[in-house]
């Protein structure tokens, strides 16, 4: 009997050990296993990307809480100040020069120029480095100054000039393109004069007696005195010094200085790289985050490639998504889309002395149809005003939190028109191109607009009226 009982304690006190060596085993593999799940990567989190460059694009589709619920429907807007850039064109910086390497016009070492009243300039100047290329932009001096002062910390060369009428051959974008060709026209004779140089090294010096003539018409190597050739850009005489090009213009030396290897003109209004960077890039991805389930886009249009690149994208996906255009004061396309005509003939460029687009609003607004803009998809188009810009800015930021910019509230100005033509059910989608840090001198501030009478004193959307 007590062999028996002391062989039950012993199997039971095996069994139990047995349990706990089991309870213990599985604390430590569910431990294991809860350590693996953490060490993994989170869900929807993006993977490590190549540089700045591999940043830009793939930015959040924010739903707007106040403007949702405002008008019944549901407005998204993309958040491009979420790219490194700060703004939606960092797209188009990288997708224009990406473009330009590839097809030769632009090489590693050269300067990529553009005529810019913001934001296409600090993308520039951004991705450029990246590229190993530099950045010069000429900008109107009526632009906020704060994107200047952004423009040289990024280490670009700022000209800032008179407003003027496009046509006219002062006016930003075309001496942006004058910039360009003066670089390349230097980079062409500083290479000419080398392959000079290195021919003259090659030919034996003449020797006492010998005619000039004859042995390669020079006396010795350094025999090399001024001599003027006329600049095929500017016109102006070059004098070369010991085989080194100086112009007698206010040309910088960051342009035309030895290290330059020619010039670039991004010329953001006509390059449908554009287009092509929304196309290929922006709508795409509103088309994913929505999973086609939308109803309207709408947006402002300067170049004109957001507005096209995402409307034919969004068409071609769906016909029956509607696209509009929200216009600013002063910009004539408003008319072109609703009328057919591009502007009045009081409102012709060159009949102007002064700025033409007599708007608060940087960056949206042109009288004239770049080839950009030729290729948007359009059911109709909205005006906006300053004054519902401006209110629309301090609306947002009171119920959403949201600082945006000019362009950025005037889209979303159009959000809402859309949403109360199109009816409560539907999904619109805008953009927010960027945010207020590069508005606080004009935009955002109190002393600017009350001088301009756009001091913001609604409380709500009334400010929008029944429209």
């Amino acid at each position: 009997m007590t062999l028996f009982r002391e062989k039950g304690f012993a199997a039971a006190t095996a069994s139990v050990s047995a349990l706990a060596l089991a309870i213990v085993f599985h604390f430590i593999v569910s431990a294991k296993r809860r350590g693996k799940r953490t060490r993994r990567p989170i869900p929807g989190c993006p993977p490590v990307v190549d540089g700045v460059v591999g940043a830009i694009g793939n930015t959040a589709l924010i739903r707007i809480k106040s403007l949702s619920e405002a008008t019944g429907c549901e407005i998204l807007a993309k958040a491009e100040f979420m790219n490194p850039g700060g703004s939606i064109k960092d797209r188009v910086a990288a997708k224009i020069i990406q473009e330009a390497l590839q097809s030769g016009k632009l090489v590693r070492g050269g300067v990529v120029t553009e005529g810019s009243a913001g934001s296409t300039a600090i993308s520039l100047a951004m991705v450029a480095p990246a590229y190993g290329c530099r950045c010069h932009v000429v900008i109107p001096d009526d632009a906020a100054m704060e994107k200047a002062q952004i423009l040289e910390a990024l280490g670009a060369t700022v000209e800032r000039v008179r407003p003027v009428s496009i046509t006219h051959k002062d006016h930003f974008v075309n001496i942006a393109r004058r910039r360009a060709m003066e670089a390349t026209a230097h980079a062409n004779e500083r290479e000419a004069q080398e392959i000079k140089r290195a021919d003259k090294k090659e030919v034996k010096p003449c020797k006492n007696g010998d005619s000039k003539e004859s042995c390669g018409g020079f006396n010795d190597i350094d025999d090399i005195t001024e001599s003027g050739s006329e600049n095929p850009i500017s016109g102006q005489t070059m004098i070369h010094h010991g085989g080194q090009a100086k112009e007698n213009s206010h040309t910088s030396t960051y342009l035309c200085g030895d290290e330059c290897k020619g010039g670039f003109f991004a010329d953001q209004f006509e390059n449908l790289a554009n287009f092509r960077a929304h196309y290929e890039g922006t709508g795409p991805e509103i088309w994913e985050q929505t999973g086609g389930n939308l109803h309207a886009f709408v947006a402002a249009a300067g170049t004109g490639g957001t507005l096209a690149g995402i409307s034919r994208f969004l068409q071609d996906k769906n016909p029956d998504i509607k696209c509009f255009l929200i216009d600013p004061p002063g910009s004539g396309l408003f008319n072109k889309v609703t009328r057919g005509v591009m502007f009045t003939r009081e409102e012709a460029e060159g009949k102007r002395l002064k700025n033409p687009f007599d708007t608060i609003t940087e960056g949206i607004g042109i009288n004239r149809v770049t080839q950009n803009f030729q290729l948007a998809r359009l059911d109709g188009a909205f005006r906006g005003t300053d004054t519902e810009a401006v209110e629309m800015s301090r609306f947002l930021l009171k119920n959403d939190g949201l600082f945006v910019g000019s362009s950025s509230a005037m889209n979303c100005v159009g959000a809402v028109r859309a949403a109360r033509l199109l009816g409560p059910g539907n999904t619109i989608v805008t953009i927010l191109c960027d945010s207020g840090m590069r508005h606080l001198s004009k935009f955002y501030n109190p002393q600017y607009l009350a001088a301009h009478n756009l001091a913001p004193s609604a409380s709500g959307l009334e400010f929008l009226g029944a429209s």
